[in-house]
């Protein structure tokens, strides 16, 4: 009989994949499906917008986005930190093989904030008339009618955002993905179209907020069935200790996140309050489009702070910074060319809202500029909550928010929506090199490399020197952008496919490989 000779190890087996390249593929499915939603949810926002401001009288408009700015404020109030926190400790959790403690954690981020958002919810509905006269004057009536109706939908966004957040603790995009941007968003942009259309827009406000209901349970319900099945509450004499530290952790996160929706959302309503609901209309519409980068920013963040959680408990530094670099230029390909059409075309964008709303177009400059900078800086406010200093966030937030509201208080009355422009675009400035100082320096971490720069250097040219030279030769219409899109879209879709391994955009069949079983026997 003949002896069976053995192939060398290399013949036999494949390699697993290292846990940065595994982490990296993770990332990579979880962006494209929450990029996914972050599209659909970008054209559902401006839809709504756009219904708001071609469906309205534009002080009426600038009363809705106002209310609901502060609906949005008051649901990050009660929040309480809990959605970083959430991915916070339950990546660490399944990291560390404690899945069994899952569920506490989920109990002890939602019973206070449904507390909280329950007491957020009347204080809103009693001094409604109190707040509509300070940040509407002049639309009193109306704006405490919104306010009162947005108060009822609190606790259901709160109860929502809870359930998402413990979803991608898990490490599944996939609820999110479905249930708040593919589900609520586009919900919501169908009901208001409908009451413009009946025509029923004294409902205009009703129709934006009853959404958040039936997400708020198809969220519960997907955290049920995701939650694994060790994950039943046991008696943990160290259940005080888990409270503590869950709540020392997202606390400052809490803050955070009020003083960074506040950035965002707060500018509307001083605008309202201080230059009258008709530019705060305009500033609204005008902010509008930049929310589609920064939807498209927090898809790939969403996807990726978990896995940094991970790399960051297994104290692998190498794959974090590798993670954070890739991050980064992923980010910079799928908001990039967003931000270069808004900076020069962002005047005819405007048009599309109706008459008077192009006075926003320096608006959109200003803001979309900062912008860049926060994505070439990559999610490092990210990296510094998965690392565990979210007091370090609180703050640069809050500095941020400082230098915003100083600016805004002296330039409003006197620039307008120009004003609150500069106001937003320092703040995020300042906040984003704050932060990326503290990651040089404490974590020794950075977002520039070979993936970064490459991006970089084609959407300057895709989306940089060909629109403008598209303006300039057509000039700044709406023909103008479709010519420049029409010459950059395909130029910008070659170069990423000819730069697709520096870019690391073949993490995703890779993973779909590494899915199916191995061979790892004899040939």
């Amino acid at each position: 009989m003949m002896a069976r000779h053995s192939a060398p190890p290399s013949l036999l087996t494949v390699s697993p994949p290292t846990p940065a390249q595994a982490s990296l593929g993770r990332v990579a499915r979880g962006a494209v499906a929450n990029l996914t939603g972050a599209a659909v949810m970008a054209v559902a926002t401006f839809g709504v917008t756009m219904a708001a401001t071609r469906g309205l009288p534009r002080a009426q408009a600038g009363v809705f986005f106002s209310t609901t700015s502060l609906f949005l404020l008051a649901v990050s109030v009660g929040q309480l930190g809990t959605d970083t926190g959430l991915v916070y400790f339950l990546s660490r959790s399944r990291t560390l093989g404690d899945n069994h403690r899952a569920r506490r954690f989920f109990q002890i981020a939602m019973r206070p904030v449904l507390i909280s958002a329950v007491c957020m919810a009347i204080a809103m509905w009693v001094l409604a008339p109190e707040i509509a006269s300070a940040t509407v004057p002049g639309h009193q009536q109306q704006a405490t009618g919104y306010l009162r109706a947005l108060a009822l939908f609190i606790p259901f966004a709160g109860v929502e955002n809870v359930a998402l957040s413990a979803t991608r603790g898990m490490g599944r995009m996939r609820a999110n993905a479905i249930i708040e941007q593919l589900g609520r968003a586009p919900v919501q942009m169908m009901l208001v179209v409908a009451v413009v259309v009946l025509p029923a827009t004294g409902l205009f406000v009703w129709a934006w907020a009853a959404a958040y209901a039936p997400a708020a349970v198809l969220a519960w319900l997907a955290w049920r069935r995701l939650r694994p099945a060790d994950a039943e509450p046991v008696d943990d004499p160290d259940d005080a200790r888990l409270g503590r530290i869950f709540w020392r952790f997202s606390v400052p996160r809490a803050l955070t996140s009020v003083a960074q929706i506040a950035m965002q959302r707060f500018d509307i309503v001083l605008v309202g309050a201080l230059s009258g609901a008709s530019n705060a209309a305009i500033y609204a519409a005008a902010t509008r489009f930049v929310v589609a980068g920064q939807m498209a920013n927090n898809a790939v963040a969403q996807a990726t702070q978990p896995r940094l959680a991970e790399t960051l408990t297994r104290g692998d530094h190498a794959g974090t910074n590798d993670l954070y670099q890739h991050a980064t230029a992923w980010l910079l390909l799928v908001s990039g060319p967003i931000y270069g059409v808004l900076l020069v075309f962002g005047r005819p964008l405007l048009h599309v809202f109706g008459r008077g709303y192009g006075a926003g177009s320096m608006v959109l400059v200003l803001i979309s500029l900062s912008l860049v900078v926060s994505a070439a800086c990559g999610m490092v406010d990210g990296v510094l909550s998965m690392a565990g200093h979210t007091s370090w966030n609180l703050a640069n937030i809050l500095l941020a928010f400082g230098v915003n509201l100083g600016l805004d208080l002296w330039l409003i009355p006197s620039h307008g929506v120009l004003g609150a422009a500069i106001g937003w675009a320092t703040a995020i400035v300042i906040k984003n090199l704050a932060a990326l100082s503290q990651v040089a320096l404490a974590l020794h971490l950075h977002p520039f490399g070979r993936a970064s720069g490459t991006i970089g250097a084609i959407v300057l040219v895709c989306f940089g020197a060909i629109p403008l030279a598209a303006r300039v030769l057509v000039g700044n219409s709406v023909i103008g952008l479709f010519v420049g899109l029409a010459a950059a879209a395909p130029v910008y879709l070659c170069m990423v496919w000819i730069f697709r391994r520096p870019l690391r955009l073949d993490s995703l069949r890779a993973l779909r490989r590494r899915r199916r079983p191995m061979p790892t026997g004899e040939l």
